[in-house]
């Protein structure tokens, strides 16, 4: 394969530092590697967006890989082709000249062929006296073929990825469902409970959906609409567990063997049967009865804590503590209230009643006060941090919508 030394454009074109290292790269190839070029090609158009081209990009590289006689891309091969821009703009489906030179300087910019000019610009091909090619100028097809491992990673990541939005997206019209038919339900047949705030809850969820969807933004809509789910589905089981009289020790045992975990969060206090049952269970300390939320959710509910994280900024459970410590200093609460709270709660839970704390702040007399009431009522299983989130985040959904 011809090499060389670095090759700089030719005419106003200018060399950069990016175009040497992507010369250097196509010019150490494994000795005898191969690749199929349409192949090469497939996989190129699958990862188009990230490699930053576009489809007429592609309509370019097809027809310089078309000028190219053999199909395998070969590292001892001369791998440049030379076509005119009038051929050239032939196979590229009559593209105007314009259009083409745009299109080459993108293949060029994204890595994926190298201008070999000669010393006045045009493209060709020096035979030797035998007939065959011993240098050639016009486009270097030597990073398609150094490149031909990474690319086949990339389609294969923008297949999974598109796998993964897919089946998100079925997820959350599958959550949707549920969660619109269980509130229905409940309100129908007069379950007890606000079902109303949980239907407001449920279409706030609604609104944040995207109207163009990206994997990320219905992942994050669709973990929130889950948990709703599950906190539905609590909630009515509860209600009919509360409904089953006891009638023996035994009989009381197995219930509690039985029922579900304590949920994640509430949207009102448990019943005096529902606070029976988890005074009954022994040997097991409060904080480890209750779960934490996800910290994107509690971050969501509690966006002004994230102004105390280091750099303004909270990107894990440790930093959320940290913020937790100096906000709990700035609000007056007292290190035994927090220590206590930490002991009953959990420190993650503890830190995110310090950021719901923060978030009603102007609501809130004495910061210490509450923060030490809330404790006394988790201890007695009669309060969990579910409401004051789902709360904060239904009024931030409401926020963002009247802002908007």
């Amino acid at each position: 394969m011809q090499t060389g030394s670095v090759t700089t454009p030719f005419g106003r074109r200018p060399i950069t530092l990016a175009l040497v290292r992507r010369q250097a790269a196509a010019a150490d190839i494994k000795q005898g590697k191969t690749a199929d070029k349409w192949t090469v090609f497939r996989d190129a158009s699958a990862a188009m967006d990230l490699l930053g081209i576009h489809s007429n990009s592609l309509a370019v590289l097809n027809a310089l890989l078309s000028f190219y006689p053999e199909n395998e891309l070969r590292q001892d091969a001369q791998l440049i082709v030379f076509p005119s821009n009038a051929q050239l703009a032939l196979r590229a489906h009559a593209m105007a000249g314009a259009t083409l030179r745009r299109h080459i300087a993108i293949l060029v910019e994204a890595g994926l062929i190298i201008r070999k000019d000669s010393a006045n610009g045009k493209r060709y091909a020096r035979k030797n006296g035998e007939g065959q090619i011993e240098s050639a100028f016009g486009f270097d097809l030597s990073p398609l073929l150094a490149r031909s491992e990474e690319l086949a990673m990339l389609s294969q990541q923008v297949a999974a990825n598109r796998a993964a939005f897919r089946k998100a997206k079925e997820d959350l019209t599958i959550c949707r469902r549920d969660v619109r038919k269980l509130i229905t339900a409940a309100m129908e047949e007069g379950a007890e409970g606000d079902w109303r705030a949980v239907e407001d809850v449920y279409v706030a969820l609604v609104s944040r959906i995207p109207r163009v969807p990206t994997l990320t933004g219905v992942k994050a809509v669709l973990e929130e609409m889950q948990m709703l789910r599950e906190e539905i589905v609590n909630r009515l089981e509860t209600r009919e567990n509360s409904k089953i009289p006891s009638t023996n020790g035994a009989h009381n045992e197995q219930h509690i063997q039985n029922s579900k975990s304590e949920s994640n969060y509430e949207f009102e206090p448990c019943s005096e049967k529902e606070r029976g049952t988890k005074r009954s269970e022994i040997g097991k300390p409060r904080s480890e009865q209750i779960k934490s939320f996800p910290l994107g959710v509690v971050l969501k509910a509690c966006p002004t804590i994230s102004d105390y994280g280091p750099g303004g900024g909270i990107a894990n459970w440790r930093e959320l503590m940290s913020a937790a410590v100096l906000v709990r200093s700035m609000l007056k609460i007292s290190p035994s209230a927090y220590q206590e709270a930490c002991d009953v709660m959990g420190p993650e839970n503890a830190a995110s009643a310090i950021a719901c704390i923060l978030e009603r702040a102007n609501f809130i007399n004495s910061a210490g006060g509450y923060l030490r009431d809330l404790t006394r009522r988790t201890e007695r299983g009669e309060f969990s941090l579910g409401p004051m989130i789902m709360a904060l985040l239904k009024a931030n959904a409401q926020g963002s919508l009247q802002v908007g």
